[in-house]
C-alpha cells in the first residue's frame, strides 16, 4: 500500500490519509465542500459539491488517476430530500454522461463540520 498526499488538496485530519493506493486503485477518503482552514463553504449543497469533487479531483491527480477513472462513489447526504437534485446537478457536470460511475447516494443524520454532502470514491490508476 502506498499513502497519497498532496499540499494543493485540503489537509487530511490526521485520523485519515487523502487516499491510499493498493493493487492498481486508488480509494479517496470522504470530502467534504470547505475550504483550507476547515470552513464549510457558502452556497449549500452545490457549492459543497462542487468543491468536495474538485478537491477529490487534485487527490486523484496526484494518485495517477482522474475523475474519469472513478469507479464507484459513495455520497453522503444530510438531507436527502432536500439535496439529493441539486447535489445531482453538480455532481453530473463533472463526469462523461455516457460513462457514469457506479454510486451509492445515503442519507445520514450528520457529517463533519456541518457539512451537507461528504463524496468518497474508489478509481483505477490511469
Amino acid at each position: 500500500m502506498k499513502v497519497v498526499f498532496t499540499e494543493d488538496a485540503l489537509p487530511a485530519l490526521p485520523v485519515f490519509s487523502q487516499a491510499m493506493i493498493s493493487q492498481g486503485r486508488v480509494y479517496v477518503s470522504g470530502n467534504i465542500g470547505c475550504t483550507r482552514d476547515f470552513k464549510i463553504v457558502s452556497g449549500g449543497v452545490q457549492a459543497q459539491t462542487r468543491a468536495a469533487l474538485e478537491n477529490m479531483s487534485v487527490v486523484l491527480k496526484a494518485a495517477g488517476s482522474g475523475l474519469e477513472h472513478i469507479v464507484k462513489a459513495n455520497v453522503y447526504l444530510r438531507d436527502m430530500d432536500r439535496d439529493f437534485q441539486p447535489m445531482n446537478e453538480i455532481y453530473a457536470q463533472f463526469f462523461d454522461k455516457d460513462c457514469m460511475p457506479a454510486r451509492t447516494c445515503i442519507g445520514v443524520a450528520t457529517l463533519p463540520m456541518g457539512a451537507d454532502v461528504e463524496i468518497e470514491c474508489m478509481a483505477e490508476i490511469a
